[in-house]
């Protein structure tokens, strides 16, 4: 879906390193078949030797000609960016905004053509190409629209698409998602040093566990709840913690969690729009 294609990306920072990194080592895409832009002046050459792609600071530059644009700007510098280059796009250039809370309908109303927009939300872990993207098209976004840009995050990590309405569950779960679990990670490397055991050794022994058993429900495709009773044993030692998450209400907690994160995430989509109208 990427032969031939050439993009663009505003705003070169941790995520749209990544993506670039991702396409250039899946070899989908050549050096010379991306450029991008950055905010500051020192990041240039930085940005360009690492990759070994044309950076610059000029946004109505980077997309003349570009097939796909992918906004990777902050959410505050949203507006501003597509008013500038909105004047320059042309119609059959498809943009692909990857900017918390920021709708479809935010970046199409900014436009002054019917260019195809596609919304990703992304997570950190794409940085080490084990990332879960959400996708979702705008009004004017056709499948062969949806397969490119699914094209590009697959480079990245496992993608998934949703009705955008279900964009903002998407960010509290998968976004905010390893932020839940690095907690998780810690409690248990604590419970292991509590135990005695070595802090590095500890916090090995939690992470792998997680890996292992995140692996196991990706590759066995089982519901988590039973591959949980494949470790239960009767009367066994696995019986007395879970008892003890129960009572915790980890089980709610976590939910809860994701509830409250999407229902912030809401608040910010409400948030963009009242500034921007």
């Amino acid at each position: 879906m990427l032969e031939g294609k050439s993009i663009a990306v505003l705003g070169v920072g941790k995520l749209g390193e990544a993506l670039i990194s991702g396409l250039l080592k899946d070899k989908a895409l050549k050096p010379e078949q991306i450029q991008g832009t950055v905010a500051r002046d020192g990041s240039i050459e930085r940005v360009s030797q690492r990759l070994k792609i044309k950076v610059g600071r000029d946004n109505k530059a980077c997309v003349a000609g570009k097939d796909i644009i992918i906004l990777a700007v902050k959410p505050q510098n949203m507006d501003k960016v597509l008013r500038e280059i909105s004047e320059v796009l042309q119609p059959e250039q498809m943009l692909v905004s990857v900017a918390a809370s920021v709708t479809t309908a935010f970046v199409e109303q900014r436009l002054t053509a019917d260019n195809p927009v596609v919304r990703a939300m992304p997570n950190t872990p794409s940085v080490i190409n084990v990332g879960m993207t959400g996708l979702c098209g705008g009004k004017h976004a056709k499948q062969d629209h949806l397969s490119t840009c699914e094209a590009i995050f697959k480079c990245v990590g496992q993608t998934v698409f949703v009705e955008e309405h279900l964009m903002d569950a998407v960010t509290a779960l998968s976004a905010s998602g390893p932020a839940y679990l690095y907690v998780v990670i810690e409690s248990l490397a604590e419970a292991g040093v509590k135990l005695g055991i070595p802090r590095e050794t500890s916090t090995l022994l939690a992470a792998q566990t997680m890996l292992g058993a995140s692996t196991m429900v990706l590759d066995s495709k089982s519901h988590p709840a039973m591959l949980k009773d494949t470790v239960t044993t009767p009367a066994g030692c696995t019986i007395d913690g879970l008892m003890e998450l129960e009572e915790g209400k980890l089980r709610v907690t976590l939910i809860k969690a994701v509830v409250k994160a999407a229902e912030r995430a809401r608040e910010l989509v409400h948030s963009q729009n009242q500034n921007y109208k």
